[in-house]
């Protein structure tokens, strides 16, 4: 045999399922398309042909994964698992990245940071977030962590003539750093101790060789804990997230606040459910007291925020807390509630979001409170989809947040955490604080005089603002109101109807009504992502 047919025989390369992957693959080629595309000179084509193929790309994404459902299966040498759990995730994270273009659509980030660059970051994102959810080795994991958080630094800040927008994407530059090298650190004492780096076979080696009360397996799974703490935005690793959440672009905030928590949660479950799952006894009440602390500290934290972005951002971390108790059990229960939780979720966000993003562009008065003053009576379709979303949000019944809720709750209780439960019920009480303030300044308040309304007259330069949901924002100093507040640094206007906003904040709360009342479709989706983690 001649040495070429030698080499050949034995340089085989490793088998690749492009079926399993395929759902990666079309986010991650998605984004090298309409990055390719925003290049071309038509203003128009940048405009709606590249948010038109980030949509196709999702469709794409969406369609594969439903092909792969019940695969089951494990790829690219058992790094990234093919299951259930993951592609549940897959479908919320293209849900909310779907939402997040259409809010975007004629943002002013977009057209600042370029279009073409602003969709590639964003499916760019989606696509480290779908690695990290069926990631099931610790390179695999960083790698997503990595792949999802770059291209949020660069979007935080992608309106380049906005000081908060600036400071935004610094500040999560540096606490994102900062709780990537953490949970890195974190990782290497994992292989320190253990010797592996797959999640069943950390599993394995902690069991069998009683290391899971070893001193260097602690610390690395304390230092795991803190990385994904800063991603999931859990107290007191959440001190960045208010001041990221306001100063960034909205759509850019809305997807962050859905979608991160899905990608962090997601891999928080498989990490600690599966690979710490023998060292459960140790980091189980550790992680209860951290839900504690996040439901405490978010809830007391929104109380009397005059900023809406604001408001949200704290809800999130309390919302956090909340989605924490189901992987505290580490039971099949408690993983089926906390995907649930994360499905209804970004439903639930969504809707207010869009809501703020119209009423940031319709009004001077951002995103205060007062921007939503007389919302009723001027917006009624809008108003009563942002009256659902702080309903749901609170765990009101007959929405998808109190049957979440209740799901979490009973897996509190079913795991041994009853006081966890209770915690959970005290904090949807208070929570009820803060979301109720904005149902009465939506329905029972006038609109604040000279906020750009439609139907007061116009200022020099401005014009008369449309009857649907918002206008496409321009950054014209020159072209401003009359009036307006000090903290409205953005000078956007109105300058035509946006259905596509108020598409996302009428379908959102839709469908957080339709699964409080018929929440079995999801109960369905969510039972073998329960199902998909063996040892548990």
């Amino acid at each position: 045999m001649s040495a070429v047919a030698l080499a050949s025989a034995h340089l085989k390369g490793p088998h690749v399922d492009f079926g399993g992957l395929a759902p990666l693959l079309a986010l991650l080629g998605g984004a090298v398309v309409v990055l390719l595309a925003g290049l071309i000179g038509s203003r128009w084509v940048r405009a709606q042909v590249v948010p038109t193929l980030s949509l196709l790309a999702l469709g794409s994404a969406l369609g594969l994964t439903i092909w792969q459902w019940d695969a089951r299966k494990s790829v690219v040498s058992g790094a990234l698992r093919i299951d259930d759990l993951s592609l549940a995730s897959n479908l919320v994270l293209i849900a909310g990245g779907a939402c997040a273009v259409l809010l975007a659509w004629r943002s002013l980030a977009a057209r600042e940071a370029a279009h073409g660059e602003w969709h590639a970051l964003l499916l760019s994102s989606i696509g480290g977030m779908s690695l990290l959810a069926c990631a099931q080795n610790t390179v695999a994991v960083f790698l997503g962590l990595e792949l999802l958080s770059i291209p949020l630094y660069v979007l935080c800040a992608t309106e380049l003539r906005r000081e908060h927008s600036l400071e935004s994407g610094l500040k999560y530059l540096i606490v994102g750093s900062v709780g990537s090298a953490t949970f890195l650190y974190g990782l290497a004492m994992i292989y320190g101790a253990t010797g592996k780096t797959d999640f069943g076979a950390i599993a394995g080696a902690l069991a069998r060789a009683s290391l899971a009360s070893d001193p260097l397996t602690l610390t690395g799974i304390a230092l795991c804990v803190a990385g994904l703490c800063f991603k999931a935005s859990v107290a007191p690793f959440h001190q960045w997230t208010p001041d990221v959440y306001e100063g960034a672009p909205t759509p850019v905030t809305g997807f962050m606040a859905v979608a991160t928590k899905v990608a962090a949660l997601a891999v928080f479950v498989r990490l600690f459910d599966v690979a710490f799952i023998p060292a459960h006894h140790s980091w189980g009440p550790a992680v209860a007291a951290l839900a504690t602390i996040t439901i405490v500290v978010g809830n007391v934290g929104a109380l009397g925020q005059s900023s809406l972005k604001r408001m949200l951002a704290y809800s999130s971390v309390a919302q956090a807390g909340y989605m924490l108790a189901g992987i505290v059990v580490a039971t099949r229960l408690g993983v089926q509630a906390t995907v649930f939780y994360l499905a209804v979720y970004v439903a639930m966000n969504m809707a207010a979001f869009a809501v703020i993003v119209a009423r940031e562009r319709q009004t001077g008065w951002g995103d205060a409170i007062d921007a939503v003053a007389g919302l009723g009576r001027e917006r009624p379709l809008l108003a009563l989809s942002m009256t659902i979303s702080m309903l749901a949000l609170a765990g009101i019944p007959a929405t998808a947040g109190f049957t979440g809720k209740f799901y979490l709750i009973d897996a509190a209780v079913s795991g041994g955490y009853t006081w966890l439960g209770v915690v959970i019920v005290i904090g949807s009480m208070i929570s009820l604080g803060y979301y109720l303030p904005v149902l009465a300044a939506m329905w029972m308040r006038p609109a604040p005089a000279g906020a750009g309304r439609r139907g007061d007259p116009p200022g020099p330069g401005a014009e008369a603002l449309p009857a649907l949901a918002g206008g496409s924002p321009e950054l014209e100093p020159e072209a401003q109101g009359a009036v307006e507040p000090p903290w409205q640094a953005r000078g956007e206007r109105v300058l035509g109807a946006q259905p596509e906003v108020a598409l996302v904040a009428i379908a959102a709360a839709l469908a957080t009504i339709f699964f409080g009342i018929i929440p079995q479709p999801l109960f369905e989706l969510v039972h073998g992502a329960g199902r998909a983690l063996g040892l548990l």
